[in-house]
């Protein structure tokens, strides 16, 4: 007998079942999706090959969320005062010129910025600790999926880690948050490798807690007064470098330098370094950098180097019921402070186009998805090449190598990240 059929519509509509979605990746992207699906009525699962959430983890580096993110989040969570609490100012947005004798001159200045800067497990935490923890597969590897013939669903297979079973999840959708070097783009362009922008990065986070009266902190302060809420860039002839705080008594610095392709390991874009290697960068470092800069590097722990990718603009981001979001659509280089706030809105757009479409009208909301995001992603990501390649003094068409020395105003204009395409006008739904 079937006991639904005298119930009247409303109470019809209620027992209908929540589409699902699979969200491979649990990273900022991941958790970010999970937070604005839910919101748009949908059922989650998270597959993370990490066997455990990064809470109290000391991964990752520092980032700056912008004004639109900020938001986002506050909405997400429920708490954008504990946010607020986890962050600090970043009100400032400062380009100098340092040269051979160590003193600085402002290239360019912006003092309306309006960004927050977070550590990146914070985040994440901040994130993650919003979810509900049972929507969380970790300790699974993403092995394949395959899309029904009718289109209508997803099957993911993930190797368990712990037991070495391979587990199968259904959904009616697929969502791609795994990375830079996602296998679910490279099944849909096995063509398209990472660029080498030309250049690493040597980064670390210096934790100075308990040390706040050293001499250290007192000599870094004084050459960087605005530590706090500044986000400090000094450029050298082919050389840039990054300070900012972050809270609870960091600073956050990274070091662009020019070098041919290192060599590296499975799909990470980081790369182990010895003692010597360390050594070796603290005295090509002392060539450049303003001595109070040195001290901050030598005190860091385990400082490390980033390889520095991105990826020329794909022409699609949806494919049926599968869709890319943060460095899986679209990484990119980190000079624009864009690849997170570009992850967290990628959610947000996708959460808003599923819940104006309905489930029912999938194909159309991954459609308008694709038509809002890829055209911004593409320009913000070639546009954060540029810079990279002005800082570091590569060359670019029709212009001559940039010396922060020598440059002017016009030149110093394009180091402002309010010159990013989109800068602080991110649309939400088209």
């Amino acid at each position: 007998m079937n006991h639904n059929k005298d119930l009247p519509h409303q109470n019809k509509l209620k027992l209908k079942p929540k589409p699902k979605a699979v969200i491979v990746g649990g990273s900022i992207a991941g958790v970010s999706c999970a937070h604005a699906l839910i919101l748009a009525g949908w059922d989650i699962v998270v597959i993370e090959k990490s066997r455990k959430p990064p809470k109290g983890s000391p991964a990752g580096a520092g980032l700056a969320l912008d004004l639109l993110s900020q938001e986002l989040i506050g909405a997400w969570t429920g708490r954008p005062e504990l946010l607020h609490e986890i962050t600090s100012p970043l009100t400032i947005d400062l380009n100098q010129a340092i040269n051979d004798e160590k003193t600085r001159k402002t290239l360019a200045r912006e003092e309306n910025f309006n960004h927050r800067a977070a550590h990146w497990a914070n985040l994440h935490d901040h994130l993650f600790s919003a979810l509900p923890p049972e929507i969380f597969l970790w300790g699974h590897l993403f092995l394949s999926f395959s899309v029904s013939n009718d289109k209508q669903s997803v099957k993911i297979k993930a190797q368990v880690l712990d037991t070495k079973e391979t587990a199968e999840i259904e959904g009616d959708l697929l969502v791609a948050a795994d990375g830079c070097a996602s296998p679910i783009r490279n099944h849909y362009f096995p063509d398209v490798k990472l660029r080498y922008s030309g250049y690493c990065a040597w980064r670390g986070v210096f934790d100075f807690s308990g040390i706040e009266d050293s001499k250290t902190i007192k000599n870094v302060r004084e050459a960087h007064p605005e530590l706090g809420k500044c986000l400090y860039f000094d450029l050298a002839p082919g050389h840039h470098n990054i300070l900012f705080e972050i809270p609870n008594k960091r600073l956050n610095w990274i070091w662009f330098l020019n070098q041919p392709e290192p060599r590296l390991k499975g799909n990470s874009v980081t790369m182990k370094v010895s003692d010597g290697m360390i050594q070796k960068m603290y005295q090509d470092a002392e060539k450049i950098w303003h001595p109070t800069l040195i001290q901050v590097m030598r005190e860091t722990k385990e400082p490390f180097v980033n390889a520095i990718y991105d990826c020329d603009p794909l022409e699609q981001i949806v494919w049926d019921n599968v869709v890319l979001v943060g460095d899986a659509a679209h990484p990119t280089t980190p000079h624009c402070a864009r690849s997170t706030n570009m992850s967290i809105l990628d959610a947000a757009v996708l959460g808003r186009c599923l819940e104006k479409w309905g489930s029912e009208n999938l194909i159309a909301a991954l459609k308008e998805y694709q038509s809002i995001r890829l055209p911004v992603a593409s320009k913000q990501v070639l546009h954060a090449r540029q810079v990279g390649r002005i800082k570091q003094g590569l060359t670019l068409p029709d212009c001559r190598p940039f010396n922060p020395n020598t440059a002017n105003w016009e030149e110093c204009e394009m180091l402002q990240l309010r010159s990013v395409p989109f800068f602080g006008h991110n649309p939400l739904l088209g």
